[in-house]
């Protein structure tokens, strides 16, 4: 009796065995791991420095969210992630150098193919025997058949240029009366697109209808728009208007569109319209930056500690206390933004640059300003030290602030002022003040413009109140030089340079003299430690 309802027992878990999974076990989601790289932000640009990630290890991201920021020497990019999923792995870190084509992150997504299989897994029970699942419907198999030959597309990122058009692209606005503001739209897409917001906050505020450049500053950090701030011009009543606003179709034909300059561009076309008054005389040349390139990682590993970034600054106190006899000087306090962990050519240029100067007072000087109108003869006003203008391109036009004194400078702070500037000049709007564009500007400008091209040569244009000559920075190639081994050729580091000087007080064999003084500490790095003895 006792080994019958044992064996009854055993039947009977046996059928709840058969039955207790139901559902299919491909049911469940697989995800994969993906390489996030870092593409190409610029024409000529082949390395960037991630400034900030807006994600950590294990946190969860959407897609066309912000991922991190990156800068290249003149332009900062926000890169946003083209998956929803989880963040496992960051691979470049904060103030490190990625290429273009390097890893990233890590981040782990669903596998679309893995949640529509092709084939449905049958059951199997514990004595070996299959269960099969009843066939499914015609007309349920059909439509899984029709979905996993026509799958769902992906959405297109906002950026792509073969995406579809947006709504905002498209759409445009009419007064009464049938005047367009095509003009209008395209001015106020521009002013949008300069100001700092999340793109789930432009979302918002553009499926509110909201103009979110009306918003700026936000509340956020660095004047950035939050979704607070939508939320309370909403409660205001001011978006009122703006929502009310009726939205014309697409005009039939594509028409012209005329835009007013800004107060930044319409700033530069009457510099380039006085610039005309200069007579202008070019001059172009090449340096061999193959021994500064040698010594940079020497620069580059004894950087001192209040320019680093807190990340690298090493905390241990030194074994042996400098100050053990008298308080050693405090060193100086940059500002948080102008913390860096690399040097660029472009520091040490400049102080070769003003180590010229120094021996050439014809370009420390500047035309005096209204010299011509007391007696009618121009003069010229000499500079104690080397002040060197800076072009810097923003997102909100070109400028070009000073740094004073370069030749009290060591490289390691102009670095820092570099790095500085940069950071002022990327803000929207842009933060530069008088105090780094003063009126009386340098007496040279530097433009380096083969930061962001591949071009070896320019033709700068100087207007007035730039100084007295302006030279563009080409990119630096590595050439083979036939001319060096005897003949044999010699693997070198070659940068483009191209000068343009006011011919009125400039003579073309003093700026050609001159130039030749600067090679020389170039191509001589040396010859500053010499001389710094």
């Amino acid at each position: 009796m006792i080994l019958l309802r044992q064996t009854r027992c055993i039947l009977s878990r046996r059928r709840h065995l058969v039955h207790f999974h139901p559902s299919p076990a491909w049911s469940a989601a697989r995800t994969i791991l993906q390489r996030f790289k870092l593409a190409d932000v610029g024409e000529g640009i082949t390395e960037c420095e991630v400034i900030k990630w807006n994600v950590s290890p294990q946190s969860t991201i959407g897609a066309f969210e912000p991922l991190c920021e990156v800068q290249s020497d003149k332009a900062s990019v926000e890169i946003t992630s083209p998956y929803d999923g989880t963040v496992k792995q960051i691979l470049v870190q904060e103030g490190q150098i990625a290429k273009v084509g390097e890893d990233l992150c890590i981040i782990e997504v669903a596998d679309e193919e893995a949640s529509n299989p092709s084939n449905t897994p049958t059951s199997e029970s514990s004595d070996g025997s299959t269960d099969h699942s009843p066939p499914p419907r015609p007309e349920h198999k059909q439509e899984q058949e029709q979905k996993r030959a026509a799958p769902e597309p992906r959405r297109a990122h906002p950026l792509d240029p073969n995406g579809p058009p947006t709504s905002e692209s498209t759409a445009s606005t009419s007064r009464p009366g049938g005047a367009s503001l095509d003009a209008e739209t395209t001015t106020k897409t521009t002013r949008t697109s300069d100001t700092l917001a999340l793109p789930a906050v432009r979302h918002f505020a553009r499926e509110s209808g909201v103009d979110i450049a009306l918003l700026a500053p936000g509340s956020g950090k660095k004047g950035r728009i939050e979704r607070a701030d939508v939320e309370r011009f909403l409660a205001s009543g001011e978006a009122k208007s703006t929502r009310e606003q009726p939205v014309a179709s697409p005009p039939p034909s594509e028409g012209d569109i005329v835009v007013e300059l800004g107060r930044t561009r319409y700033g530069m076309w009457k510099a380039m319209e006085k610039s005309l008054e200069i007579p202008h005389f070019g001059y172009s040349t090449s340096f061999d930056l193959t021994a500064l390139d040698n010594m940079l990682p020497i620069f580059n590993a004894n950087i001192p500690q209040h320019y680093l970034s807190p990340s690298r600054q090493s905390t241990a106190p030194p074994a042996v206390s400098p100050s053990s006899f008298f308080s050693a000087p405090a060193p100086p306090t940059p500002p948080a933004t102008a913390a860096y962990d690399r040097l660029t050519y472009l520091p040490v240029l400049l102080k070769t640059l003003s180590k010229a100067m120094h021996s050439w007072p014809l370009f420390r000087s500047s035309i005096t300003p209204g010299c011509d109108s007391n007696n009618g003869k121009p003069t010229l006003t000499l500079r104690p030290h080397s002040d060197i203008s800076i072009a810097l391109s923003t997102p909100t036009g070109l400028y070009t602030p000073t740094v004073r004194a370069v030749d009290r400078h060591s490289v390691y702070s102009l670095a820092a002022e570099l790095k500085h500037l940069a950071y002022l000049g990327r803000q929207v709007p842009c933060a530069l003040t008088p105090a780094e564009l003063p009126r009386r500007g340098g007496t040279l400008t530097v433009s380096n413009v083969g930061a962001i091209g591949a071009g070896e040569s320019a033709m700068p244009v100087l207007v007035p109140g730039g100084g007295v000559a302006i030279v563009a920075l080409g990119r630096a190639r590595w050439v083979w030089d036939v001319e060096r081994a005897d003949g044999k050729g010699e693997r070198r580091l070659r940068m483009g340079i191209s000068w343009s000087a006011d011919h009125r007080v400039v003579e073309g064999a003093e700026l050609a003299a001159f130039v030749e003084t600067w090679r020389g500490y170039v191509e001589q790095p040396e010859r500053m430690i010499a001389e710094g003895i």
